[in-house]
Parts: structure tokens; C-alpha cells; sequence
């Protein structure tokens, strides 16, 4: 494979640094090394750098910078999050909500409190990946302490109500927490309108660096620190900060929130070209998730008769996903499509396709040709042009 011809679409599971964000980190690496916690001129300049890409944080979330608490990226935030909470509240009860759709590190957090004599509700969702809000309402009890739903899904790129899950929500008391992950840098967001009491992020998800994320905790909540140590942040992740890494975020917050709308639009026509070029010369090809609320840059579509792993393989020059990237080498049909009711077999013949700012046009009309002819080799049939 010629590397430099390969046509990268899947952003949701990472995407490349923009070369603005390595350019604001650059100085970090070497000249500008200082520990942020120390008191000199170079740990000064450190948390001069660690406070200004809060500020940079905070401005893509509307929120409010105190509530910004860097972590190693979005699966230690829902760690927080979720064990936080459950510990600093359980005075209220032991009741958590959740659903099935959710990240395997939100999934597998709950199954760790469950373990702990902690109860979860696990919400279903519809046909295309929605949770049903009379049954999260149903679900909500006096001892509940927070309900937790991703804001867009990274496999179907389904986007949930989150402002009646978070009216619902404080109607009840209860904390409301969103693995934004997807989300940010895609769609626009602002916690205090849309009700959110904690949110999750990673930078890579964004062209950002790997390695460095957010959790937003709103300044009235409580949490028990996972991670003891020195106390930084408030006391709520010990450990010295990654200030590469951090400025490198705050860069790409600053990024995305400039050109969120003019990019959302131009995916948003790439995706519908990439859709339409390939249910056009191909028939039977489902699309999965919801339609009209989803995110701009992603489809998630189902060949029959097509087994996706080798169809991921015969794509060697197309970047393509069958789920999300933790969950690679799986042979079970992914886990979100099947709460979606999808057939085993459509499942197992789905694809991701997760565009962003490196395709244009001509690669989507090249990756459109290639995935037509490689379906039709695996169907045994002849194209028909």
C-alpha cells in the first residue's frame, strides 16, 4: 500500500495532530520543561501555559474554567466521573443510570460498581440508537445519583436529546454526566444550557495529542479523587500535570471552536456524497443509527452478504472501521448494533466510514469507487456502470 495515496476515514477512532496544535506544543518538549506545580520562573511559565489552555477549554464548553480538570484523556474522566460520584454520594443511595450503547470504559466502570454493591439501570434504546425518555424518566428513583449517556455514539454517530435527559434530570436531584467524547470539536456545545454536571473529552478525538483529556465538573458537585497523590487540581487528579500535552489540547479547542460551523458544514456534505456514491451502485446497503440526529462527519452502513472484517482487509488503501477502535479483534458483531436490533448478519457486514479536515472530494470519490468494487469481488458479482 502506498501510503501516501491511502484515504484515511476513521477520525473516530483517532485523528492526525494539526500542525497548529504541534506547533503550540513545541516549546514544551524541550525549552519550556517546567514542573507547573513548582514556584520558579519555570514552573510559572508552565501554569501560565496549563491556565491558559483552560481558558481554551473552557471557551469550546461555554463553561466555567474552574471546572476544567485535565486527565490522561476520556477514559480516566468517565472513570472519575462515575466512581467519584458513587463515592462522594453514597450517603444518598447506590442507584445509577446508564445505557446499553454506551463506551466500553462507561460500561465497564458501572460493571465495576455493580461489583461494589452499586445498582445499575441499563436503558435500552429504539431502532436507531436513541434512549426512550419515558423509560430513563421511569427509571429515576429517590436513591438514583446520576445518569450518565453518551452525547454521540462513536460507532453509529447518533446524537441523544440531551437537553430532556438533562431536564429530566434536574427535575429529579440528580447529577447528570455525558462522555462528550465524540461530540466536542463537532458539535456545539455549552454546559449550562444544555444542563450537564460533568462531561468527558479527549484531545486525540479532535487533532489533538493522545494522552491528554478533560473532565468538566461543574463548581457544585463533589468527587472522590481515583487518583491520591499530591492534590492537585483541587484535589481532584493528583499527579504532575502533562503540560505538552495540555497546551496541545487547548490548542485544538481553539481550533475547533473557530472553524466548528464551516467544518460541521463541509463534513456534513462529504459524508452525504460518500453515502449517496455508494447506495447508489449498490443495492440493499442500509444505513445504521438515526438520520436526523446525528453527527456531521460519520455514516455507518451495512453491506449483506459482506462479512466486514474481510472487507476492512480488502480495503487496504481506504482506513475503514467495523466499531470502535478498544474493541478491534472482536469477532462478535458490535455490541452497539445489536442493541439497535440489527440481524447478526447485517451486523457482521457493517462499516464506519468517520471523515474529517485531510478528505476532500476526489478521495471520497476514489474511496466510493473502491469500496463498490471490492463489495461487488466479495458478492461474486460484476459492476454494472
Amino acid at each position: 500500500m502506498n501510503s501516501s495515496r491511502a484515504i484515511y476515514l476513521d477520525h473516530n477512532a483517532t485523528t492526525p495532530m494539526d500542525p497548529r496544535v504541534f506547533e503550540a506544543m513545541r516549546p514544551y518538549f524541550m525549552e519550556e520543561f517546567g514542573n507547573a506545580a513548582s514556584g520558579h520562573v519555570f514552573g510559572r511559565h508552565a501554569a501560565d501555559a496549563v491556565a491558559k489552555s483552560r481558558q481554551q477549554v473552557a471557551k469550546i464548553l461555554s463553561a466555567d474554567p474552574r471546572g476544567i480538570v485535565f486527565t490522561s484523556g476520556a477514559t480516566e474522566s468517565n472513570n472519575l466521573a462515575l466512581k467519584g460520584i458513587a463515592e462522594a454520594y453514597r450517603d444518598k443511595g447506590k442507584h445509577l443510570i446508564t445505557q446499553v450503547t454506551e463506551h466500553k470504559c462507561v460500561i465497564d466502570t458501572c460493571h465495576h460498581l455493580e461489583r461494589l454493591g452499586y445498582e445499575i439501570t441499563w436503558l435500552g434504546v429504539d431502532k436507531t440508537g436513541r434512549i426512550r425518555i419515558d423509560e430513563l424518566k421511569d427509571a429515576l428513583r429517590p436513591d438514583t445519583l446520576a445518569v450518565s449517556i453518551m452525547w454521540a455514539n462513536n460507532e453509529t454517530g447518533t446524537v441523544q436529546p440531551m437537553r430532556e435527559i438533562a431536564q429530566l434530570c434536574k427535575e429529579a436531584g440528580v447529577l447528570f454526566h455525558t462522555d462528550a467524547t465524540q461530540a466536542v470539536g463537532k458539535l456545539p456545545i455549552d454546559v449550562n444550557l444544555d444542563g450537564i454536571d460533568l462531561l468527558s473529552l479527549s484531545a486525540h478525538k479532535f487533532y489533538g495529542p493522545k494522552g491528554s483529556g478533560v473532565l468538566y465538573v461543574k463548581r457544585d458537585v463533589r468527587l472522590i479523587a481515583q487518583i491520591d497523590g499530591g492534590g492537585h487540581q483541587d484535589g481532584m487528579r493528583s499527579g504532575t500535570l502533562n503540560v505538552t500535552g495540555i497546551v496541545g489540547l487547548g490548542a485544538a479547542c481553539e481550533v475547533a471552536q473557530k472553524e466548528l460551523a464551516e467544518e460541521s458544514k463541509l463534513l456534513r456534505s462529504l459524508r452525504d456524497r460518500l453515502e449517496w456514491g455508494i447506495r447508489g451502485h449498490l443495492h440493499d446497503i442500509a444505513v445504521n443509527g438515526n438520520m436526523a440526529h446525528r453527527l456531521p462527519h460519520v455514516t455507518n452502513l451495512a453491506f449483506p452478504g459482506v462479512d466486514s472484517s474481510i472487507l476492512i482487509r480488502s480495503l487496504n488503501d481506504v482506513a475503514v472501521s467495523s466499531g470502535s477502535a478498544c474493541s478491534t479483534g472482536s469477532t462478535e458483531p458490535s455490541y452497539v448494533l445489536k442493541a439497535l436490533g440489527i440481524p447478526r448478519e447485517l451486523a457482521q457486514g457493517s462499516i464506519r466510514f468517520s471523515l474529517g479536515r485531510s478528505n476532500d472530494e476526489k478521495q471520497i470519490d476514489r474511496a466510493v469507487e473502491r469500496v463498490v468494487a471490492v463489495v461487488n469481488h466479495l458478492r461474486g458479482t460484476v459492476a454494472v456502470h
